[in-house]
Order: structure tokens, then C-alpha cells, then sequence
């Protein structure tokens, strides 16, 4: 079989990309490269540039390829712009979503990842967030991958397609260099970007109910992510699997802000004191997975630990940087 991976030229696409061929799965990536870069992927998995919510392009590649399984990826995902853009956001995470959803069905495709986010839970109050933990997004972002959830679960219902829905938690490292994520949206390449343009650290706010007052949050190295995905596409493989899944991908283990910030200045070598602002609005005070159930449904678990994480995003930092 054929597995289709949108968004599969950007940081976790290429890496999930590269996991799977890796793995002898056929694999072809499609992306509109607005984030993505060709050169991530392997030689051995073709590219097809274009949207994923094209449906002709989608009918194009689904037969040429033969495709088999659908592995989402391709989203709009910056809090803060979803936020400032509210209905672009709709219309690209859901209504694209829709679309693809009814290209898979028209042409019998039987299996399909949906790329969700933990942002479905919102600033849940518990010390571990179960999948059956209330979901209360605090954001469009988050809203459109819940919405997206339920429109991936309903289709596969009413078209017979088995479903899994990965909820990420805070995803950073790097397989190798050349696949280090070039953005500065999340918080380990926003620590460097500071640090490379000789700028201390920034914390927003130290006065959470926490151990040291910083936000905790559960990192997952990419790479397991990458590997999550393998798992959860050959779950879908399996006979007897079942047809609908969600499932949290994080370590289970907390990391606070500030404890990652001291990390990072053991790696790069800058240890400078950050500087602490005002809280940022939606942030929960703790916010890590517990990865129970994908041990269970997927035989999955993380192997990277946050060291592994910094040290390998930092190599590509430099990479692309020029540090």
C-alpha cells in the first residue's frame, strides 16, 4: 500500500516522511511548500507540490499513486494568527480538512491519520491529560483541530474509514540537522532566536502554582513523533484494529519553563538570566500527557529524552543559522 502524507515536506511532515520510507513503507509527500523545502525528503519518496485541498490534484495523486492510507499533516498552526484570523483558519484547517475527507471517500481510501494537537484540551486542571480529559479549547487553533476530530470521526463512520487522531504535546529536536523546524513559533528556536541576536531569555510568567513558578509542559522529540506515526499506520494495517483511535503522544513527564531555559543555556553555552514578563493569556499552568494509552493501543513509547531535544535543534539552528 501507498501512504499519502500532506504537509510532507515541513519539519514533522519530512521527518514522518523519512520514518516511514525508512521503514519500507511506499510513501509520497504532497505540500504547497509555503513552510516546507523539497530537500527534506528522502530520494525515495516522490513529491507532488500543490494543496491538499485541491480536489482534482488529490484525485490526480491518489490514482497515480495508488494510495492506500492518508496521513494529514498540512495545517495552519500558529496560536497567535489563529487568533488575528479566526475564519482563515476555519476555512484552511476545516474546510481544507473537509475536502481532503471527501476526495478519501469518493476514492475508497480505507485509512487515515488525522495530525491533532493538545491544544483540544485547553488549560485542563489535572496532573495528567488523559484522552478522556474534557476538551476546551482556548483558541481557534485549538478549536479547528477539535472540530477537525470530529469531522475525521464522522466521516470514517459514515465511509468506512479507519481513523486515528494523534494529539502532539510540545514537539522539538531534530533527526538531523537539515531537518531542524527554520520557524520561531515554539519555544526552543525562540530561546535561540534571542540568544543568537544576543538577547536574554524570555519567561512568561513566574508566578504559575508550580514548583518554580513557570508553566510545565511535556516536550516529545520529533523523531518519536515521526515514529508515532509509523505505529499508528500500521495499527491501521492490522487486522482487527479498531476503526476509530485518539491517542496523546507526549513523554508523560513535565519539564518546567524555566528548567528548559537552564537547559538550553548548558547546550549553547549562553547562560544568561531571562528576563520574566507578564503571563501570556491561555496558558495553563501544567499541561502533560499521559502516554498510557498509547503504550497500549500503539506499543508505542518515547525513547529521546529533553537533552537529546535542545542538543539536536541546536545543531540545526546552527545549521540554518549560520551560529
Amino acid at each position: 500500500m501507498t501512504w499519502l502524507i500532506t504537509g510532507g515536506a515541513g519539519y514533522i511532515g519530512a521527518h514522518v516522511a523519512r520514518a516511514m520510507a525508512g521503514a519500507g513503507e511506499r510513501v509520497v509527500a504532497l505540500d504547497d511548500l509555503s513552510a516546507g523545502f523539497a530537500a527534506r525528503l528522502p530520494e525515495s519518496v516522490p513529491l507532488v507540490a500543490g494543496s491538499a485541498g485541491d480536489p482534482a490534484l488529490l484525485r490526480q495523486v491518489f490514482a497515480e499513486h495508488e494510495v492506500t492510507g492518508v496521513v494529514h499533516l498540512a495545517a495552519r498552526k500558529q496560536v497567535a494568527e489563529s487568533v488575528a484570523r479566526p475564519t482563515w483558519y476555519y476555512a484552511e484547517n476545516v474546510g481544507g480538512l473537509a475536502t481532503l475527507l471527501d476526495a478519501v471517500a469518493e476514492a475508497g481510501i480505507g485509512r487515515f491519520v488525522f495530525s491533532s494537537s493538545a491544544a483540544v484540551y485547553g488549560t485542563p486542571d489535572v496532573d495528567l491529560i488523559t484522552e478522556d480529559t474534557p476538551c476546551a479549547p482556548v483558541n481557534p487553533y485549538g478549536e479547528t483541530k477539535l472540530a477537525g476530530e470530529w469531522l475525521v470521526r464522522a466521516a470514517g463512520r459514515a465511509h468506512g474509514i479507519a481513523t486515528v487522531c494523534l494529539r502532539y504535546f510540545n514537539v522539538a529536536g531534530a533527526a538531523a540537522p537539515e531537518l531542524a523546524d527554520t520557524g520561531v513559533f515554539n519555544i526552543v528556536p525562540m530561546v535561540f532566536d534571542r540568544l543568537t541576536r544576543d538577547d536574554a531569555p524570555r519567561i512568561f510568567g513566574a508566578d504559575y502554582p508550580t514548583p518554580d513558578g513557570t508553566c510545565v509542559r511535556d516536550y516529545i522529540h520529533v523523531a518519536d513523533l515521526a515514529e508515532a506515526h509509523l505505529a499508528a499506520a500500521r495499527q491501521l494495517n492490522a487486522a482487527g484494529a479498531p476503526g476509530d483511535l485518539t491517542v496523546n503522544i507526549g513523554r508523560g513527564q513535565g519539564v518546567s519553563v524555566r528548567e528548559l531555559v537552564t537547559l538550553i543555556g548548558e547546550v549553547t553555552g549562553d547562560t544568561r538570566a531571562p528576563v520574566v514578563e507578564d503571563r501570556r493569556p491561555g496558558d495553563a499552568p501544567r499541561a502533560v500527557a499521559s502516554a498510557a494509552r498509547a503504550a497500549k493501543e500503539l506499543g508505542w513509547s518515547a525513547r529521546y529524552g529533553l537533552t537529546d531535544m535542545v542538543e539536536s535543534a541546536w545543531r540545526g539552528w546552527r545549521l540554518h543559522h549560520g551560529r
